[in-house]
């Protein structure tokens, strides 16, 4: 029968007991709402509600394929590390010393610009909400603080609960505000069709919104989501499949939500909304306004859900991958499956460490500001991630370092070299942007 690569599952191989196909339930469902809830951040968000603000449901196809390409992503991530055994950086690793070098500059400065944007993101929902308490970047650090400590006391088990619970408030919040804006149904199937819309830069912003939904680091950490799971092995893997297509599935709902208000809302009265969280605060004082306090503070209720979850998904799945990564560094044997299934990883010194970089270097930020020069680095380090990862897993999802039961048919195939063009186009575009005449 064949799967979703495209290949055929069945080889005449003696399978490993262990290895059975397990069925494939809903009861296991776990890392793809982890993935869901961490990936959609505020800027997500407030992306999708400029776009339906300036071009109403115009883009809403666009929004919906960036959905699809993530799930090609995220299979094949998770497709890595069950049908090898082995995590993903330890198949980059086998690619070359480059990808080391990458990944190691990549995870250090990436982190410390991340861990300040996350926590001003988490608290601007808090300050909104309890105003005259303390001061943003006081609330930023309390953020910072409590998710250090939820990841440092608490394995992924509880871990996943409490992100499956903050995600339901999400879905709650979302869900309402849609209904409560009374989409233009007819408008909204319309917009399915793929129209570019008029204006300068229209190709690129409407590329920018595709890659834009849900895609970061977190796809990556993915398949050491489902490892840390107990998934360790081909028999999880049409588990993993489901899991995953309910990840962007869930996605997909938080993105189009977002869009009918910003299409019925914004677009209709011409209200321009600021990038970032500071976005979501204003439309917090557009719906008070418009339909009362108590919308206003539930929507900031998922509001705070929304970052949150970001912030606490990143501290637990990006200092998995570095443990793996130093791992792999002291010992070339690492990078195993089950290291990561048997919860090692998750009291290991580096995790903790990275932990630790996440929240406290990042303080400096939030009370001073990004240097420059580190907005530059950031900004093109994080855009050439996505290309860098599309195209890694093309490589090891087409070479023998990949069982050839799993490797990959011309369907994945073709959606990673969409998402890997894809990134690229947007990684030359950012580099295009920068002020490079300043930088020197």
């Amino acid at each position: 029968m064949a799967d979703s690569t495209g290949n055929t599952s069945d080889t005449g191989a003696p399978r490993d007991p262990d290895s059975a196909p397990r069925k494939s339930s809903w009861r296991y469902i776990g890392p793809g709402i982890v993935v869901a809830a961490t990936g959609v951040g505020a800027g997500d968000l407030v992306a999708t509600l400029i776009a339906g603000s300036n071009f109403g449901y115009t883009l809403l196809w666009a929004a919906v394929l960036g959905c699809l390409v993530k799930i090609s992503l995220a299979e094949a991530a998770g497709r890595w590390h069950l049908s090898t055994g082995r995590t993903l950086f330890d198949g980059w690793a086998s690619l070359g010393r480059w990808t080391t070098w990458f990944f190691g500059i990549y995870v250090v400065i990436w982190g410390f610009s991340y861990g300040a944007a996350a926590m001003s993101s988490s608290a601007l929902p808090l300050q909104a909400l309890f105003p005259g308490v303390m001061d943003l970047e006081w609330w930023g650090v309390a953020c910072g603080v409590v998710g250090l400590v939820f990841v440092w006391f608490n394995k992924y088990a509880v871990f996943e609960k409490v992100m499956t619970v903050m995600v339901g408030v999400m879905f709650v919040v979302t869900v309402y505000l849609a209904i409560r804006v009374v989409p233009n149904l007819g408008n909204a199937f319309a917009g399915l069709l793929p129209v570019i819309p008029d204006g300068e830069d229209s190709v690129l912003n409407t590329l920018g919104l595709i890659g834009g939904v849900g895609g970061t680091i977190t796809l990556a950490a993915y398949g050491y989501w489902v490892n840390a799971k107990g998934w360790a092995n081909t028999g999880w893997m049409k588990v993993m499949r489901l899991d995953n297509r309910v990840a962007y599935i869930t996605t997909g709902v938080f993105v189009v939500a977002m869009l009918f208000v910003g299409a019925e809302l914004l677009h209709a009265a011409n209200i321009a909304l600021s990038g970032g969280g500071k976005g979501l605060v204003q439309l917090g004082d557009i719906l008070e306004d418009e339909y009362g306090t108590a919308t206003a503070k539930f929507f900031l209720i998922g509001f705070f859900a929304t970052s949150f979850t970001s912030l606490i998904g990143v501290w637990h799945g990006v200092s998995l991958m570095f443990a793996d990564f130093v791992a792999r560094q002291r010992d070339r044997t690492a990078g195993k499956g089950k290291e990561i299934a048997s919860g090692e990883h998750e009291r290991s010194w580096p995790f903790r460490a990275y932990l630790l970089w996440l929240t406290f270097p990042p303080v400096i930020l939030l009370f001073q500001g990004e240097p420059f020069r580190l907005v530059i680095i950031y900004g093109v380090l994080g855009a050439a991630f996505m290309p860098f990862l599309a195209l890694t897993l093309i490589w090891l999802l087409n070479s023998s370092r990949t069982p050839r039961e799993w490797r990959n048919g011309w369907l994945s195939n073709g959606m990673l070299a969409v998402a890997g063009l894809l990134f690229l186009v947007l990684c030359l575009k950012e580099v295009w942007d920068q002020p490079w005449a300043d930088f020197f």
